[in-house]
């Protein structure tokens, strides 16, 4: 594995106890104003899928000694901005950003920032990464699989809970 692979996968799982971190905390915000979680069975699937992406991308690149992309530069740029737009997202949602689909009673639907153009712009920060890191380093299976899969739990199962939540 290169310094590269290893440094970015660093950077990414830090980055991912960190929002952890501030969901766990925003949560607490959210329920002590009488807020409370819908469609807590199936986060463990969410969760479960981003550990074996981060598994599968580590063995693919790792085990399987795929190389850096000849073209990485390209999927790369998609990832670095996918990261802004995730800052942006968490920034204009403030407290009510969380990993978990919290309802608040009375409270209005976010319409700032990128929430302006897009429902669910973070979830679409969830497939540009889920497809692009893995093609940065030629990790062709991981980044089919995962994208399917996520787009799949996406799209059948948590954008519906959060829809019915927020009507």
């Amino acid at each position: 594995m290169s310094l590269f692979f290893v440094s970015i996968l660093l950077i990414v799982v830090v980055q991912r106890l960190l929002e952890l971190w501030l969901a766990r905390r925003n949560a607490a915000f959210i329920r002590s104003r009488g807020g409370y979680e819908i469609g807590a069975d199936h986060y463990r699937y969410l969760v479960g899928l981003h550990v074996l992406f981060f598994l599968s991308l580590t063995a693919e690149v790792g085990l399987a000694g795929r190389p850096l992309a000849d073209w990485w530069w390209a999927p790369f740029s998609f990832f670095a901005a996918a990261q802004l737009l995730r800052y942006w997202c968490i920034r204009s949602l403030g407290p009510f950003w969380n990993t978990r689909i919290y309802i608040l009673p009375g409270a209005k639907r976010v319409t700032r920032g990128p929430y302006r153009y897009l429902r669910h712009p973070n979830y679409l920060v969830v497939g540009i990464e889920l497809l692009t890191l893995p093609l940065t380093f030629s990790a062709y299976f991981t980044a089919v699989l995962f994208t399917l899969a996520n787009c799949w739990l996406l799209l059948a199962v948590r954008i519906p809970l959060e829809e019915d939540g927020l009507s």
